[in-house]
């Protein structure tokens, strides 16, 4: 299938083709068709499929298909997880969009920077807006916006918009959007909580699932390294010297761990830098520059912070702290093996018992099984790789590491109260 038979007009299949989209992936062609009827969709598919561009092509479409007026108000919502990510989207709708003479007007809109630009660039109003659902709120709040004539409400990374706790933000803009809307929500994996909102807000959905084929998976080596957990600062160095990685993205679990892991790295004479929700927008995007433009080599960053990473030829992630669910698993290591290149992801199996028995939870999930290694100068002792052994996944249902055990009430609520604002919905 071509993009000429997915319903795109002339100037906007040029556009695709200008940016080298030849041939469109399996998930642009089962849902650019339904969102341009005006159907809803749940779409599932693995990083790097095109998923942004799966939503971003009919967003345009439509918008080229209205009428020009003065007056611009909000038609299309895209709501995401991260700043990051928000400024992916925006430059990806910019740049299929540059050579119309029908130009869309974009507001991009996220935390952390000042509120009075963002204020400043939506007067006379919007038609697409991307944000983050907490600064949207505010700017809400300051009659900056409204959104009681969207159309289309696109949740990226839904899996992430919940489990990263905006429940309470998106019941928020739910009730401030008009009951008939069209609903497109797409994530790499798809929780249980995802499909019990989808199941109350969307209506008859087209659901796309793109399964991970031979052909299709990304080329990404699993490695899983036992060590000590004092001892992982200086086996990310050693591997970083001896194997000659040119650049690596290493996830922890908390910021106070990036600015230690990146502060002990500059001692040792490399060039690292941490990524998270505390630095400024400036900051991140700074580090997120120098980072693609190979001047930082290791990068350690949170899981929100790292959400929306999208650097080409990125050949190592190393998970230093382990994830806390399978779902973060898949996120992380998908930032690798990207656009048919080669990758490899690295986790640190810290020895004790209760790593051990979550990374195996982690792989009964993958359906996969990675063989430990040690390092030599890094080996574990026979008595701790003995109790190693014995680790047991004791909850093979549930029982992954930091999961709220409040989450699937707060989603019940968050979705009987859209059902109650949406009306017919």
């Amino acid at each position: 299938m071509s993009f000429s038979q997915l319903g795109l007009s002339t100037p906007l299949r040029n556009a695709a083709q200008q940016q080298g989209f030849t041939q469109p992936t399996p998930v642009q062609s089962e849902v650019i068709p339904s969102i341009l009827a005006g159907k809803d969709v749940l779409a599932s598919a693995q990083t790097g499929s095109g998923k942004t561009a799966a939503y971003c092509l009919p967003v345009l479409e439509w918008h080229l298909q209205r009428k020009a007026t003065t007056r611009k108000t909000v038609h299309t919502l895209i709501l995401v997880p991260t700043r990051e990510l928000a400024v992916q989207v925006g430059d990806t709708l910019r740049t299929l969009s540059k050579s119309f003479t029908h130009y869309p007007k974009l507001a991009v809109l996220f935390g952390g920077i000042s509120i009075n630009p963002q204020m400043l660039h939506l007067r006379g109003g919007a038609d697409i807006v991307v944000a983050t659902p907490g600064r949207l709120l505010d700017l809400v709040q300051q009659n900056a916006l409204r959104l009681d004539q969207v159309e289309r409400l696109v949740l990226d990374e839904a899996d992430r918009m919940l489990a990263l706790g905006f429940a309470e933000e998106l019941n928020a803009v739910l009730k401030l959007l008009p009951a008939q809307r069209q609903h497109c929500f797409f994530s790499a994996t798809f929780s249980d909580s995802i499909r019990e909102l989808a199941h109350t807000l969307l209506r008859d959905a087209v659901k796309v699932n793109i399964p991970t084929t031979e052909e299709g998976k990304p080329d990404i080596l699993q490695r899983a390294i036992l060590v000590d957990a004092k001892r992982r600062t200086q086996l990310l160095k050693h591997l970083f010297k001896t194997e000659k990685w040119s650049r690596v993205l290493v996830f922890v679990a908390t910021k106070y761990s990036a600015d230690l892991i990146a502060t002990k790295l500059r001692r040792l004479h490399i060039s690292a830098e941490a990524l998270h929700g505390e630095q400024t927008q400036g900051k991140r995007m700074q580090v997120l520059s120098d980072f693609k433009d190979a001047r930082v080599k290791i990068v350690i960053a949170t899981d929100v912070a790292a959400r929306g990473i999208d650097i080409s030829q990125l050949p190592v992630v190393v998970n230093f702290d382990l994830p806390r669910s399978s779902e973060d698993y898949t996120h992380r290591i998908g930032r690798t093996g990207r656009a048919g290149e080669a990758g490899m992801a690295v986790s640190f199996i810290c020895a004790d018992a209760a790593n051990e028995a979550h990374f195996r939870l982690i792989e009964k999930r993958h359906g996969v099984r990675i063989e430990r290694e040690q390092v030599p100068g890094f080996e574990i002792s026979p008595e701790t790789l003995e109790q190693v052994a014995q680790a047991k996944v004791s909850d093979p249902n549930g029982g992954v590491k930091g999961k709220r055990p409040s989450k699937k009430d707060k989603l019940r609520a968050l979705a009987a109260q859209a059902e109650k604002n949406s009306g017919s919905i």
